[in-house]
């Protein structure tokens, strides 16, 4: 091994980036632990039979999801025309390609990027995602993982509030005993439209049964979540459309979200995997992506990868929030080199 001569010392890491103009938002120490985050997070599913896979960033087209905005691109070829490409908001369009040939589990870290969003202590619109399917698995299951996930990650200097065991509280549950509603009864539109101008909110006259329910729920219910220790917060109603399983019988869906001090963190489904019902999404979703301020190509085979999905459950988790939140870090700058905030 050769030594270095006399006064070679070399430069700060730091020191570099200041040399090249750029100054790096994290510490070293913040680097170091954000590392060893993603390498016991990879030792954790392959331990546990998970196939860790790398997706395409771009993709021709997207699911439609009426809730965010994508960012827009082209391949540009000299004798060919050019093809309009996104830049994928998840790996899942093309995780479950995989899953539907395959029949296996996976998981992946990779960068997501959403488009029209809010930029601030815990928003960047290009991020980490950690995303990870269970074949023949559901919901439930993924609370127990995601659980074991934290227990493994966490550390002594883990705020406990980021800590398990994870509280869990139904949406039912959270309307009744931090807002005062009854949210089986407010399953018409005209319901939750009053529910919200009795408790003083402001909701237009012509307001989806979503957005009235998302005023509701940002203004009285998320603001007043448990936060001493990781909440679930579990089924979903079936009014906000997703591509989660609906519960028999019941208004709500498989899906749960995890809060950690007050932040989202991971949103979680047992999938919906019978082909009908993913078209009946896509029509419905692909028609209010008409009004985007980025409308992008929606590929109307793709539900077809749904005839013989297996049963599964899939979880997605905002890998920069988790560093976050189990570092005590206040702003997702300090977990992320050059932010887009600093651009």
């Amino acid at each position: 091994m050769q030594s270095e001569p006399p006064g070679s010392a070399k430069p700060r890491p730091d020191a570099l980036f200041r040399l090249a103009g750029y100054t790096p938002s994290m510490t070293i120490e913040a680097m170091k632990a954000r590392s060893r985050l993603m390498t016991l997070t990879r030792a954790f599913f392959i331990d546990r039979g998970y196939i860790e896979c790398e997706t395409p960033l771009l993709s021709p087209s997207l699911i439609p999801e009426s809730c965010l905005e994508a960012f827009a691109t082209e391949f540009i070829h000299p004798y060919r025309p050019g093809l309009p490409l996104y830049l994928v908001p998840s790996p899942e369009i093309w995780m479950k390609r995989l899953i539907a040939s395959t029949g296996q589990s996976f998981f992946q870290i990779c960068k997501a990027f959403r488009n029209a969003e809010s930029i601030g202590p815990i928003h960047n619109p290009e991020f980490t995602m950690l995303e990870y399917y269970r074949v023949g698995a559901d919901s439930g299951f993924n609370i127990g993982l995601t659980e074991d996930l934290f227990s493994v990650l966490s550390t002594e200097t883990t705020p406990e509030r980021a800590k398990p065991p994870f509280r869990r509280m139904t949406m039912a549950e959270a309307f009744a005993d931090l807002a005062g509603l009854d949210l089986d009864r407010l399953g018409e539109v005209a319901a939750m439209r009053e529910a919200a101008s009795l408790k003083s909110l402001i909701v237009k006259k012509e307001a989806t049964w979503e957005e009235a329910f998302n005023i509701v729920f940002l203004s009285l219910v998320e603001p007043r979540l448990p936060c001493d220790r990781p909440l679930v917060l579990d089924e979903y109603p079936a009014g906000i459309e997703c591509l989660a399983k609906d519960i028999p019988g019941r208004p709500c869906k498989e899906r749960w979200e995890l809060y950690v001090g007050g932040i989202e963190v991971a949103n979680c489904f047992t999938e919906m995997g019978d082909k009908a019902s993913v078209e009946t999404y896509f029509a419905s979703q692909g028609a209010k992506k008409l009004d985007s301020l980025v409308p992008h190509k929606v590929d109307a085979t793709y539900p077809s990868i749904f005839e013989g999905f297996p049963p599964c459950s899939g979880v997605a988790v905002g890998f920069d929030r988790l560093a976050m939140v189990l570092s005590g870090a206040k702003r997702i700058e300090e977990v992320i080199n050059f932010p887009f905030l600093e651009f």
